[in-house]
């Protein structure tokens, strides 16, 4: 079971980084004011997330299936192992974040030369990928910049409310189906349940907030300079948001539990 642990874990890992790094490829289309190509480029980023995914979701589930079998396994430890593979792939993207928009400006800006992804990819030589490190920045980071930039805190625990039921939407399904396998079969199937309620919120409440944010800085310099801190705090939001979902895994479950009995 460890190198399936280990299977998950990295999976898990690229799924938070490639999401949290879509933040980068936005910032850089604000910057060059090339929006529209920036999110079509955020669109594979969300592929690659789901991607890896497809291999992650199946493998988490056969420590369900392994648990089982042997009672003893310590189920519980190897899911709070995945989440912190979020929290850790969180992390990584805000390292990686300045490094990433320099990079995401070049790849914006290549995009509309080359006029389609598979140009674009094709166009690439090895010179080309080896300069990259010319783009490499150490994120520097001062608590005195995130005090002023409009934020409301009700915005910013929403964020984080929110990332911590995508984060266990998976698990906590696969968790509540093995304490309790009278209804294992429908719970491992209810991460709707979880997650749904996670995209009510965001709809409602979240991508509105940060739509209006990302048109302020557009039309606004002042706005435009203070986007890459906004971003930096939303993500950071996000990796608190996935330290949070350690306590919100079990209470989940057991709401998956309470839903599925009601069916």
């Amino acid at each position: 079971m460890s190198t399936n642990l280990l299977i998950v874990f990295v999976m898990t890992m690229i799924i938070h980084t490639a999401e949290t790094l879509s933040y980068s490829i936005r910032f850089a289309g604000v910057r060059l004011n090339k929006i529209a190509v920036a999110l079509s480029l955020t669109g594979i980023i969300v592929l690659v997330s789901r991607t890896a995914n497809l291999v992650q979701a199946p493998l988490s589930a056969k420590f369900v299936d392994y648990a089982k079998q042997h009672a003893t396994f310590p189920l519980l430890n190897h899911l709070r192992i995945i989440i912190l593979a979020s929290s850790v792939g969180t992390l990584l993207a805000i390292i990686l974040f300045p490094t990433f928009v320099r990079i995401s400006g070049r790849i914006i800006t290549r995009l509309e030369l080359a006029g389609s992804i598979p140009k674009l990819i094709s166009s690439v030589s090895v010179s080309q990928l080896k300069n990259t490190k010319h783009y490499i920045r150490i994120p520097r980071f001062k608590l005195s910049q995130y005090r002023y930039l409009g934020i409301s805190k009700k915005f910013i625990l929403l964020n984080m409310v929110v990332t911590s039921f995508y984060t266990v939407g998976v698990l906590s399904s696969l968790y509540a189906a093995h304490l309790f396998p009278e209804h294992s079969m429908t719970a491992s199937q209810a991460s709707g349940i979880i997650n749904g309620i996670a995209t009510i919120v965001l709809t409602i409440f979240i991508d509105p907030q940060l739509g209006l944010i990302t048109d302020k800085a557009l039309r606004n310099e002042e706005h435009r300079n203070q986007l890459g801190k906004i971003y930096v705090l939303l993500m950071t939001t996000r990796f608190l948001g996935t330290m949070i979902a350690q306590f919100v895994l079990l209470p989940a479950s057991y709401f998956i539990r309470y839903i599925v009995k009601l069916i």
